[in-house]
């Protein structure tokens, strides 16, 4: 008998069909059989999965003889499920990579619930991605399980099936059924979350919605929208018949008043003329099921007619636009007290003892500009500083930091008289470029991936890039700090600006030429990992080819077990996907369960490599400041090829690598368990790239850029000898 059973009803989807199969039979976990329904599809649906069945015998396949829909296909593959547990994945969306494996082990560490519930991301059809708005419903839940009674907050998310697995038995003990017509998941949804007695969260993106630009069934103009209706009669049929629920008929109620609302506002749901008749039925409802509870003032319209419905949504829509005209004036009337405030300002000397920071976006000191700020206090502490700093993070700032939020009037005083600028992205254009002022331009690291005018000749990396505007930002630098000659040359064909390269070294980098033992301790500890543990730190980069940009390249449980024991797998992900759904792809549920370290939020990225004894990355600039620390570094390059295509890159990290190079998991595997991966040929290897990568790297990078960028000093030289390398030698283009 199989773990899972994964019904797939197919009908009309050959587009998107092998991706859905595919999805599921690529699982790292295998113990599961497909039940795949074809629903009399007219198109190639069938053969396909013929094709699939005749391939794998883990693939059922069910022929009806007629349509039948959605809801009753379903029902007709259950009866063929042999799984402990059940899981209806519809034909046109995937499982994200890994996703059994993480339901499987979440059903075991909660033993066997009725129902699990698991995170999905929406997929849009012109390529964008969003994690469900609700995540945090999951992220939030009681960590043994519940019942709706217990944590009513599950109720709040979408009503649908596909992003549950139920315990097969209790399926067939509630004789739960789907109906037919639209929105057969409400009839299914309510009963089994009510009538569940153990209930488990799962907070990770097992699923990929697919959102269609067309064929969406529920985005389709049709009086099929009334079924709304004949769905929540049968789920008040079932309070009925389970006097236990009575006490849910208020909350049910309001859900039915708040869904039908919802479907009657949207302008492709209903045909214009049948909008009042939908109105009535659904007032008509709401009243049969009136309790004693108070109505929620958004829905004591359905005590009033049509017309008072239509009123109040063009009073709204006209508020609406008041409201829109108003916030317009208003940030118009912001906007010119905020341009007078930087001209007065702006007509006013620049304070010599005033030095403004930003970094990542004003995500908080981190990085080089940090360092710079931090070498800045001890050496010119005269010199004021001030940190441009977004409200969500100021929380993290340490009491004695001075900051002042993007764009707002302080923001504006600081940066018109402000003499220093730091930052190692470029400022926006109401940051003044004034005669006499310093701008700083700290970069984020060693470039590897095409930069600045390098991406107009990359059309799908340039996406949401505006260059010109990027290099009109980018004349405002005066020094573009630079670790070693491959940089500088970069930078200057990258940004064809007037800036002077200052061969400074990397400040943020000082306190890994320094580092000393026990100098990640702190880490360690906060993460409760062993002293004695070997931490390898994964450190994957941003794919512009892929949606999302992020894709598992392995299973990150199955290295992290197969690292064996005595071993610490931490991943950092890519800053720009530390907000996405990447982080809801198992990264955050390992790091709960203890699988591995989650250190994408680690303000400090220097302190995550110092408390690690090797690193993991693909294309990540990472290395080249990782190479400082003299450790162990493996590349893993399954992708090169592609990434090379989409993005580009100035050097082949896979024939010039700081250590060995692996092409697939097996390779990454093998490297660690014979202990190639510490051996004398990476250390060679390493050394090669410390020598070509790491040249200004002395480990007094930060003093040197306040010694001489910002005080003046004529006694510390801003450059250090560079190896004797030709362009040739360091620059190649690909």
């Amino acid at each position: 008998m199989p773990r899972f059973s994964v019904i797939v009803p197919v009908f009309k989807v050959q587009g998107f069909l092998r991706e859905c199969l595919d999805s599921v039979l690529g699982q790292s976990y295998g113990d599961f059989e497909i039940v795949a329904v074809d629903d009399c599809s007219p198109d190639g649906c069938g053969e396909i999965l013929d094709e699939y069945a005749e391939r794998d015998p883990r693939v059922r396949v069910l022929h009806l003889p007629e349509n039948v829909g959605l809801g009753r296909a379903r029902n007709a593959g259950m009866p063929l499920a042999t799984g402990d547990f059940l899981l209806f994945l519809d034909s046109d969306d995937t499982l994200t990579p890994g996703a059994l494996r993480a339901i499987a082990d979440r059903l075991e560490e909660t033993g066997d619930p009725d129902v699990l519930v698991f995170d999905y991301a929406r997929a849009y059809w012109w390529g964008g991605t969003r994690r469900n708005v609700l995540a945090r419903v999951l992220a939030e839940a009681p960590e043994a399980g519940f019942t709706a009674a217990e944590y009513p907050r599950i109720l709040d998310l979408l009503m649908v099936v596909w992003n549950k697995v139920h315990r097969r038995e209790f399926v067939e003990r509630g004789g739960f059924t789907f109906p037919p017509g639209y929105y057969e998941d409400t009839p299914w949804t309510f009963p089994v979350l009510l009538g569940a007695g153990h209930v488990v969260a799962l907070d990770r993106i097992c699923l990929t919605y697919r959102q269609r630009r067309q064929g969406n069934i529920l985005s389709t103009t049709s009086r099929k929208h009334f079924d709304i209706h004949d769905q929540y009669t049968r789920v008040f049929a079932h309070v009925d018949a389970h006097p236990e629920l009575e006490r849910w008929r208020a909350y049910l109620r309001h859900k039915m008043g708040e869904h039908c609302l919802d479907i009657l506002s949207k302008p492709d749901r209903l045909p214009p003329g049948d909008k009042r008749e939908f109105f009535h039925r659904t007032a008509r409802l709401f009243h049969e099921h009136r309790t004693e509870e108070p109505v929620p003032a958004e829905l004591r319209v359905l005590e009033g007619g049509y017309a008072r419905y239509l009123a109040g949504r063009h009073g709204a829509a006209a508020g609406d636009a008041l409201g829109r005209r108003g916030r317009r004036l208003r940030n118009a009337a912001t906007g010119r007290v905020k341009r007078g405030w930087s001209w007065a300002y702006g007509k006013r000397p620049l304070d010599p003892h005033l030095a403004v920071y930003s970094a990542f976006s004003h995500r908080g000191p981190s990085g080089d500009p940090a360092a710079i700020h931090r070498a800045a206090r001890d050496l010119a502490p005269h010199i004021r500083a001030v940190w441009v700093v977004r409200e969500d993070q100021a929380d993290r700032l340490p009491p004695d930091v001075e900051y002042v939020l993007p764009d707002s009037l302080a923001c504006r005083r600081i940066t018109a008289r402000a003499t220093f600028f730091v930052n190692n992205v470029n400022w926006p254009h109401t940051v003044p470029g004034r005669p006499g002022s310093v701008h700083i331009h700290t970069h984020q690291g060693t470039p590897l991936k095409y930069m600045g005018v390098d991406l107009l000749g990359k059309p799908g990396a340039r996406h949401g890039f505006d260059v010109p505007q990027m290099l009109r930002r980018a004349d405002r630098w005066d020094y573009s700090l630079v670790a070693n000659l491959h940089s500088e040359l970069v930078w200057d064909r990258a940004y064809p600006c007037d800036f002077t390269s200052a061969r400074t070294g990397s400040p943020r980098n000082d306190v890994l030429v320094n580092a000393k033992p026990g100098d990640g301790a702190a880490f360690r500890l906060r993460h409760g990992i062993p002293e004695d543990h070997t931490v390898v730190l994964y450190a994957p980069t941003r794919r512009d080819h892929v949606r999302g940009g992020h894709t598992e390249r392995f299973d990150l449980v199955r290295f992290a077990e197969e690292l064996g024991p005595g071993h610490t797998l931490v991943v950092r992900l890519h800053p720009s996907l530390a907000d996405g759904p990447a982080r809801g792809a198992g990264l955050s549920e390992l790091h709960r369960r203890g699988v591995l370290v989650d250190a994408t939020d680690e303000l400090h990225v220097e302190e995550v490599m110092l408390a690690s004894d090797a690193l993991v990355t693909d294309y990540s600039a990472l290395m080249f400041d990782y190479a400082n620390l003299d450790r162990p570094i493996v590349v893993h390059a399954d992708d090169w090829r592609a990434f090379t295509a989409s993005r580009g890159a100035y050097i082949d990290v896979t024939a010039d690598a700081p250590g060995h190079v692996s092409r697939s998991y097996r390779e990454l595997a093998w490297l660690f368990a014979s202990g190639c991966w510490r051996d004398a040929e990476s250390a060679e290897l390493r050394a090669g790239f410390r020598g070509r990568f790491c040249a200004y790297d002395d480990g007094r990078a930060a003093e040197r850029v306040v010694r001489t960028l910002m005080l003046g000093d004529p006694d510390v030289e801003i450059s250090i000898p560079a190896p004797a390398a030709s362009e040739s030698d360091v620059l190649t283009w690909r």
